[in-house]
């Protein structure tokens, strides 16, 4: 194999395994560390960088980060990493001084977005620091989306909402409540916009058309409406007995807002075995916390009505074929099982709907009526026309919109320079040495063998006396003190220099967890098959250093089971192995603009 490229970021990037898996690319080690020094508002920064809602997130991200923790490959349970940003979100101090700045004198040139969620609020975030003036268009009395219509305040408060909200509106965007977009050819043509994107979401809840939903209309509800109805106070009571069809987090946020209207007995109905739901599992076991059924291996039939009325539905009972795969080869009825109940809410799905946008402006539409939006610049086919978050792609979760809204601004302002907008900077990375003296390092390198905190909860007696309570109490700072202690540290690279080293194998010997071999070079998979330890993570690229001065053999190194404890660079005597620090730098708007900047002419 050729000597590992370590000067491509996405190498040090990939080692990253929390940070490669977030969508926005946030540095989770590094604001974990702020933490455990009690740097609160450092790590709130840290985070705001990329993610813009840190104590949003904190609350309900859907934490991608958290499956990829190296922590859960050395036992069971990764770092609780969104738990941690919602600590640095609740203890931080007053960061108004440290947000970015509006230049008085603007850039002349004008935005429109439709939709006040996160999408569009990450784009005004990034663009108005630039000099743009950027309206914000928002059908409903509030911003923030689907943040807050289809989000229970028992999971995310209208304080942390309107917080984060308010540090991107109050930049000074142009924000129009109770102003919905009926047709862009309107806005393209009298708005005075030099660009649109589109952050509408994905509003229309699909429907399940079966014999009885017209006569039992009155008691059948489209999930996330019935979420922005409860959220907006439409909606104050519900039937005792609830049937949610679904089993996604929309179903979730459902039953359990279910119980706290009034709801005695609320099942989640689904269709297929556990394994196939798409809902968190922590959004699994705080609903069955709270006493709500889940029906496995139910599929909807009918609904009942009777005199008028709803009354139930009826269920066929299934039976799967499942290969060794987890995979369905077969399915069959056992027979017809009748549930009573006074309210149905469907929650399978939800599907982008543009009854607004005329279509003959130029913006084309693929089959399932969803715009072409190329998937690195978020430019719809009319080139001043952007789309982000769910869109331009169908529903997905906040972070991944946020990150929509910082490409897309990226585009935006290389549109309105008159630059093409697929030629963007690429990612970069810096690596600083932690090495304070011959075996001191400037961060905790121990390893910790505390188990995963829990987090604290209201007691079931307190939470459903209001709507608003929020359940997750958050860490305390014992709590957090034991749990920032359980990151690996895996930015801090354990760098190596081939020319240093004397072949003593010191480091092979001391490695606690058998990732380093020295061995005759070859190709990957003979290299694979010599290694120390067998090398079970396939997706993760091996490191081969270039050949060692005295038998031209190779130092390879399994990425997949290092756990950067430092101890190789504690034993070499020559200092050929080093932690170093990396930082992966993900270009945002602002980025674009430095470097367009530093290409204009300058007057002498």
């Amino acid at each position: 194999m050729e000597p590992t490229d370590t000067s491509r970021p996405d190498y040090y990037h990939r080692v990253v395994d929390c940070q490669w898996a977030c969508p926005a690319h946030t540095d989770v080690p590094e604001y974990i560390r702020l933490i455990a020094q009690g740097r609160f508002t450092d790590a709130y920064m840290v985070n705001r960088e990329s993610n813009v809602f840190p104590g949003i997130l904190g609350r309900v991200c859907d934490r991608p980060c958290e499956p990829a923790c190296r922590r859960g490959r050395v036992e069971q349970k990764p770092v609780a990493i969104c738990r941690l940003k919602r600590v640095a979100a609740d203890h931080r101090d007053e960061v108004s001084g440290r947000m970015p700045t509006t230049p008085k004198v603007k850039n002349g040139k004008r935005i429109a977005c439709i939709g006040a969620g996160c999408a569009s609020l990450t784009v005004a975030n990034d663009l108005m620091p630039l000099g743009y003036e950027v309206t914000v268009f928002e059908q409903y009395g509030e911003p923030g989306g689907l943040m807050r219509s289809n989000i229970p305040s028992f999971r995310l408060p209208q304080t942390v909402l309107d917080e984060e909200i308010g540090m991107i509106t109050q930049m000074g965007v142009d924000l129009r409540l109770s102003h919905p977009i009926r047709s862009l050819r309107e806005l393209l043509s009298n708005g005075g916009f030099d660009a649109v994107f589109v952050g509408s979401g994905a509003p229309k809840g699909k429907e399940l058309k079966l014999p009885g939903r017209e006569a039992g209309a009155a008691n059948v509800h489209i999930g996330i409406t019935w979420l922005e109805s409860v959220a907006f106070g439409h909606i104050g009571k519900i039937g005792e007995r609830v049937l949610i069809i679904g089993v996604g987090n929309t179903a979730m946020d459902c039953c359990r807002s279910s119980l706290r209207l009034g709801a005695k007995s609320v099942k989640v109905m689904a269709r297929k075995p556990r394994g196939f739901f798409k809902a968190s599992e922590w959004e699994l076991q705080d609903a069955e916390e709270e006493s709500v059924e889940i029906v496995i291996n139910h599929s909807p039939k009918s609904f009942v009505v009777t005199n008028g009325k709803l009354t139930g539905m009826l269920f066929d009972k299934m039976a799967y074929d499942i290969d060794a795969e987890g995979r369905i080869t077969g399915e069959r009825s056992l027979g017809e099982v009748l549930f009573p109940a006074d309210d149905v809410i469907l929650a399978i799905g939800q599907e982008n709907a543009f009854p607004w946008i005329e279509r003959d402006l130029g913006i084309e539409f693929d089959k399932w009526d969803v715009p072409r939006v190329d998937q690195q610049t978020f430019q719809s086919t009319r080139p001043e026309v952007f789309f982000g978050g769910d869109a331009a792609f169908g529903p997905k979760n906040i972070i991944w919109a946020v990150e929509h809204g910082h490409q897309a601004a990226i585009s935006i302002h290389r549109h309105c320079q008159g630059e093409p907008v697929g030629e963007r900077l690429a990612a970069g990375v810096n690596l600083q040495s932690r090495k304070m003296g011959m075996h001191e390092w400037s961060y905790s390198n121990d390893y910790t063998p505390v188990e995963r905190r829990l987090m604290p909860h209201v007691s079931l007696k307190e939470r459903f006396k209001k709507l608003n309570i929020e359940v997750e109490l958050g860490f305390t700072a014992e709590q957090t003190a034991d749990e920032v202690q359980r990151c690996l540290n895996c930015d801090v690279q354990t760098v190596f220099s081939a020319k240093l080293c004397i072949e003593c194998d010191a480091c092979i010997d001391i490695c606690p967890v058998d990732c380093l071999t020295i061995t005759h070079n070859g190709d990957e998979a003979d290299l694979r098959a010599r290694l120390k330890a067998p090398a079970k993570n396939l997706t993760q690229p091996l490191y081969v250093s270039a050949p060692l001065p005295q038998t031209q053999r190779v130092m390879v190194k399994d990425e997949d089971l290092c756990v950067h404890c430092g101890l190789c660079a504690e034993r070499c005597p020559t200092a050929a192995w080093d932690m170093q620090k990396s930082y992966v730098h993900w270009p945002h708007a602002a980025d674009e603009a430095r470097v367009l900047q530093a290409k204009e002419p300058k007057i002498a």
